[in-house]
């Protein structure tokens, strides 16, 4: 009887460890997946990380569109007065404490640590127009950095693990995460810049357009035609100033919805909401230096340099705060 059941016990544990994924096995993605401190957390939004083919890969110190033999860093400071390091991140050091940087520099970070390190989403505009001529401007030509690229197609590049402190936000970097929207962006009402991006159709529909020499968008959705969520340019004011943009399109907005539910929920001091005055209105300004250093949420670029107007007049904040919260309530 006592061998009958040790035979029972083994066969058991034998069907259990079948079900158990095997040594060697391949372990598919879904492609929708975000890295956070080396771990995969789902969006449900197309997402492509520096590690897949056709991705954007921060952490390489060659330039990434000029011919492979000028692309090395011999090359690239002989011919680009710009580019001062190999590396376009770094440690996220000013929030850290001594022992905590010993911790991490040699590339590992404790999840909780970063949860407890990361509490804000920076919004920019590209002012690129795509997020393959993005990352050239930011990868090959500024020595600059993001977390994310979105395209305008609601393709969602991933360039660095959350981990890492990109360069993209200034004072603002070590404790905060960024992503940069292709969309030209917002400028003076008398300016023509939006005239050369955007035009009606045959219909009489307004769509993207690309300049003569943009000859590889890069956008991965075949054929794809982008339009702006809002057919008009739509004019407001940031720091003081009037400005008219188009608005992102909707398959960005569908994105960005549940990459900020995903954000929010993996970095839980990043609260789903934005900067807003005594009646609960969006601040459109800069914020004061104490405000800022207390803030812990989403905010865009010009809530934090006095200089910039991104993500621009016509960015929906809460509609992005709205659907963000009904997905992390789900």
């Amino acid at each position: 009887m006592a061998l009958r059941s040790f035979l029972i016990l083994l066969l058991v544990v034998g069907i259990g460890s079948c079900t158990r994924h095997r040594v060697g096995q391949q372990l598919p993605r879904r492609g929708d997946e975000i890295v956070v401190a080396g771990q995969f957390f789902h969006t449900g939004a197309p997402v492509v990380t520096w590690m897949d083919p056709g991705g954007y890969d921060a952490y390489r110190v060659e330039r990434r569109f000029v011919a492979y033999e000028k692309s090395g860093w011999g090359p690239t400071t002989r011919e680009s007065r710009d580019i001062d390091s190999p590396n376009r991140y770094g440690l996220r050091a000013s929030v850290l404490t001594a022992e905590e940087i010993e911790q991490v520099r040699g590339g590992g970070w404790p999840l909780a640590m970063l949860r407890d390190k990361v509490d804000q989403f920076v919004m920019h505009y590209d002012v690129c127009g795509t997020s393959r001529q993005c990352f050239n401007i930011l990868h090959d030509k500024r020595n600059l950095s993001v977390h994310f690229m979105l395209d305008l197609d609601g393709t969602i590049y991933q360039t660095l693990d959350l981990k890492e402190r990109a360069w993209h936000a200034g004072t603002a970097n070590s404790r905060s995460i960024g992503i940069e929207i292709a969309n030209i962006g917002a400028y003076a009402l008398n300016d023509a810049t939006l005239e050369q991006w955007y035009a009606p159709d045959e219909t009489g529909r307004i769509r993207n357009v690309f300049p003569a020499w943009m000859t590889n968008t890069g956008i991965r959705t075949p054929d794809f035609i982008p339009r702006p969520a809002r057919p008009v340019p739509i004019v407001g004011e940031i720091q003081g100033r009037r400005l008219k943009m188009y608005d992102l399109t909707p398959q960005q907005y569908a994105s960005l919805v549940k990459l900020t539910a995903a954000v929010c929920t993996a970095l839980p001091k990043i609260r789903c909401d934005y900067p807003r005055d005594a009646e609960g209105r969006l601040i459109t300004r800069v914020l004061p230096e104490d405000q800022l250093n207390g803030y812990q949420g989403l905010l865009g670029h010009y809530h934090i340099t006095a200089g910039k107007v991104d993500p621009g007049p016509a960015f929906q904040w809460d509609y992005i705060v709205t659907e963000a919260r009904k997905l992390m309530k789900r």
